[in-house]
């Protein structure tokens, strides 16, 4: 593990700004990181509570998965995902609402899913299960937030935080006492672990796997492309291999010494880190 740590650590050490992630080995539990526990901007990762939060309310009895979701005009307001195209007055079943605030990590899906569950439910289910460093302020981040904003303005996270929820939604596929720490069952769980699995952004963590690797995972852009995160599960040939957290802080607009944004350039990056981690992880 020391030499993939190593080698983690000189990828990120050889760019222009910060860096920070969690790695568990799933074969053997043993975890490494770097600046695991610093609170960094969340971005869009933050999605992956929201999911779990909206799936023990379907299990409580608040919400059903078939349920219809109005696509209201006042969630139409970010630039990210598809629905803000869409006429409002719209319906979409519930659980179609959270596969598309996943896979193409659609905002009206979202501000809509969070204002439903309540921020105080997801931050409650975060605290719960030992999120220490993660706090949801916003479901939809206000506009006009400038770029050089302070972390305490923003839905934050820390990378240990989210490969810690993670492995709970994992270990709640098969043990229903780890899904019930999370509200859900074994199902919802599995649930969960599906629709991160159709994620359709796949140019971080998938992107040098080899071809048709699964990849249960939620990336996040931070304001004006501050931040580019990934975080996931990688699986070999079914079987869970390994979790890996990747944030990414204060990106240059274009990088010094590259014809690229460093927003471009942190991509190259978390998919460079997969790579080293399959490569050193993956079962021959």
């Amino acid at each position: 593990m020391q030499d993939l740590i190593n080698r983690l650590n000189s990828v990120c050490d050889e760019l222009p700004y910060q860096s920070s992630w969690f790695l568990k080995d799933l074969l053997n539990g043993a975890e490494a990181n770097r600046s695991g526990d610093v609170v960094v901007p969340s971005a869009s990762t933050r999605k992956i509570a929201i999911l779990v939060s909206a799936l023990a309310g379907v299990n409580d009895g608040r919400f059903a998965l078939d349920q219809p979701v109005l696509i209201q005009e006042r969630y139409q307001i970010s630039d990210s995902g598809t629905f803000q195209h869409f006429v409002p007055g719209s319906t979409l079943a519930l659980r179609d609402m959270l596969v598309m605030m996943i896979i193409v990590s659609d905002n009206t899906s979202t501000g809509t899913i969070a204002d439903m569950v309540g921020l105080d439910q997801v931050n409650a289910l975060c605290q719960s299960i030992g999120m220490v460093g993660t706090t949801h302020r916003h479901g939809i981040p206000p506009g006009g937030t400038p770029c050089d904003h302070v972390v305490e303005d923003v839905n934050a996270t820390t990378p240990a935080d989210v490969g810690l929820l993670l492995d709970g939604i994992l270990r709640g596929t098969t043990d229903s006492e780890a899904a019930a720490r999370l509200g859900c069952t074994p199902d919802l769980c599995q649930l969960a672990i599906d629709i991160l699995s159709w994620q359709k952004l796949a140019q971080r963590l998938p992107a040098h796997l080899p071809l048709g690797t699964k990849v249960a995972h939620k990336t996040g852009t931070g304001i004006h492309g501050r931040n580019n995160n990934d975080v996931g599960i990688i699986f070999q040939d079914g079987e869970a291999r390994y979790i890996l957290a990747v944030y990414t802080e204060g990106l240059p607009q274009e990088m010094p010494d590259r014809p690229m944004s460093g927003f471009a350039a942190a991509s190259d990056q978390i998919a460079r880190m997969s790579r080293l981690c399959w490569d050193a992880l993956a079962v021959a």
